[in-house]
C-alpha cells in the first residue's frame, strides 16, 4: 500500500464530495471531476469529514493508483476553495506579453508575435507587460498550460533571456573568450 494513499484528506466544511462513475468535487469556487477506477474504492466519512481510499486488490496497478487518486483528490479540493496560481516572468529586450480577449499575446523575440488561447477555467493576468499569472481550480490545466507559455522562450543559459517561472533559478554559462 502506497504511504500516501493511507493518508485520510480532511474535507472543508462548505466542499462536498460524491462518488457514483466519477468522484465528482463541489466547493465555492467550482466543481471538478475525474473518473473512477475499479481498482480503487472510496470511504466518504460524513461525521469526521474525511474520505479514505482503499485498494481493492493486491494487483500493481492498485497500488500505482492508490496514492495517485488520494493526491489527485487532495488538490481538487484545494482548487475548489483556493484554487492554484502559477507566475511567469519575461526577461529579455523587447519582451512583453499582453491579453487580449481570452488569448496572450507574446513578442519574445521572434520576427512574429505567438498567440495562446486561454482553454476553459484558466484565468491569464498580465502585469507590467513582463509578468503572467495563470490561475484556476484544476492544478493539472493550471500547470500544463504555465509550461505551454514557457516553452515558447524557454531561458537560455548565455543572457538568461526568455521566459521563467517566478523564482527559477537559470545557471548562466561563460560565453566564448577571445585570445
Amino acid at each position: 500500500m502506497s504511504r500516501i494513499g493511507r493518508v485520510p484528506v480532511k474535507v472543508p466544511s462548505k466542499v462536498t464530495v460524491t462518488v457514483d462513475q466519477d468522484i465528482i468535487v463541489k466547493g465555492p469556487k467550482g466543481e471538478l471531476s475525474m473518473p473512477l477506477s475499479n481498482h480503487i474504492a472510496i470511504d466518504i466519512d460524513k461525521t469526521e469529514n474525511l474520505v479514505r481510499f482503499i485498494p481493492l486488490n493486491n494487483s500493481s496497478q492498485a497500488k500505482k493508483l492508490h496514492g495517485t487518486y488520494r493526491a489527485s483528490v487532495a488538490n481538487m479540493i484545494k482548487g475548489v476553495t483556493d484554487g492554484f496560481e502559477k507566475n511567469l516572468l519575461l526577461q529579455g529586450v523587447g519582451y512583453r506579453v499582453q491579453v487580449q480577449g481570452k488569448s496572450l499575446i507574446l513578442n519574445v523575440g521572434y520576427s512574429h508575435q505567438v498567440t495562446i488561447p486561454s482553454p476553459e477555467g484558466i484565468n491569464l493576468t498580465v502585469k507590467d507587460n513582463t509578468k503572467v499569472t495563470v490561475t484556476g481550480i484544476n492544478k493539472e490545466l493550471v500547470g500544463q498550460v504555465a509550461a505551454n507559455i514557457r516553452s515558447v522562450r524557454p531561458p537560455e543559459p548565455y543572457k538568461g533571456k526568455g521566459v521563467r517561472y517566478e523564482g527559477e533559478y537559470v545557471r548562466k554559462k561563460a560565453g566564448k573568450t577571445g585570445k
